[in-house]
């Protein structure tokens, strides 16, 4: 399986990764797609987005996620379930390492995304998936009728709050500051909704309950320690990019994030990065569905200067 050198892999089935696939396979490249779970990445998990161009009433994350995988299959490319494990860099020759085998291809896109960062305080591994999460969209329904907080200050951690509305009877948002960080509309909305509160200039020290379930989160504030009854405890603190598996095959920069331009070009010749992955200054659908397409265009300038 794989042992055959395509003209392009993607590593990632996001919307950076998918979107870099359509261009490549419409373009009539041998593509590939690598991703270990459902194509989508995490938009799958988001219950409905309204700022993505051509739905005027909004898209469901699953629906966006299933028509985007559904337009890249139509056009030709591949979509294998193979998490990558390491990368070998060669300068015609790009090896994939997966636990399906090895994958081969003449470029590489890096589509992987980031992963939702973790508090790392007492309780928070101990009550996972028993109360804390990191996607209301997947549990918010588990705590219909129930107090919850969400913490974290920016547009998803806003953005949540006011979903988990449909379902728990109080949200509060604990944020380390004085004010949300989120987009202007999405604070109004909070800030306008009966059923959210907030706990300004606040930090989550631990979360804490019984054998069985959250009660609630323990909090340093400026007057000193608090606890805050809660059910479920929802983290949207920022993420961190998918890059372990690259080893020091490309440059990062702070963060983790792939040292990449709006060229998409990385620091080896032959490799691209696309998405959330990437270092760039605002991170949406939109934004990685963009570096998609233009990661594809490279990769075809590149493929073709190389002939």
């Amino acid at each position: 399986m794989g042992a055959e050198t395509r003209d392009l892999i993607v590593i990632g089935g996001g919307p950076a990764g998918l979107t870099a696939a359509l261009y490549a396979a419409r373009g009539g490249l041998a593509t590939a797609v690598l991703e270990p779970g459902l194509p989508g990445g995490q938009v799958a998990n988001v219950h409905r987005i309204e700022n993505y161009p051509g739905f005027p009433d909004g898209v469901s994350g699953p629906e966006l996620a299933e028509r985007l995988e559904r337009q890249a299959r139509t056009h030709g490319a591949e979509i294998l379930a193979a998490g990558v494990e390491a990368v070998r860099l060669e300068e015609r020759r790009k090896v994939v390492l997966t636990a399906a085998g090895e994958f081969a291809a003449r470029c590489l896109i890096v589509a992987t995304g980031a992963l939702p960062r973790q508090l790392g305080v007492p309780g928070e591994q101990r009550y996972r998936g028993r109360g804390v999460s990191y996607c209301a969209t997947c549990d918010g329904a588990f705590f219909r009728g129930r107090d919850v907080v969400v913490v974290g200050g920016g547009n998803a951690a806003v953005e949540e709050a006011l979903f988990l509305t449909r379902f728990a009877r109080r949200v509060t948002i604990v944020h380390r500051r004085d004010r949300l960080r989120a987009a202007e509309v999405a604070r109004r909305r909070a800030q306008a909704s009966p059923q959210i509160a907030f706990r300004w200039n606040a930090v989550v020290t631990a979360i804490e309950g019984d054998d069985d379930r959250v009660h609630g989160v323990r909090l340093r504030t400026p007057e000193g320690e608090t606890f805050l009854p809660a059910d479920g405890v929802f983290i949207y603190i920022g993420a961190d990019p998918v890059t372990g598996f690259l080893g020091n095959a490309l440059e990062l920069v702070e963060g983790g994030y792939l040292k990449a331009g709006e060229d998409t070009a990385t620091s080896f010749p032959g490799v691209f990065a696309a998405g959330d992955v990437r270092a760039k200054t605002l991170r949406q659908v939109v934004t990685a569905a963009a570096d998609g397409a233009v990661a594809a265009a490279a990769a075809e300038r590149y493929l073709a200067a190389g002939e």
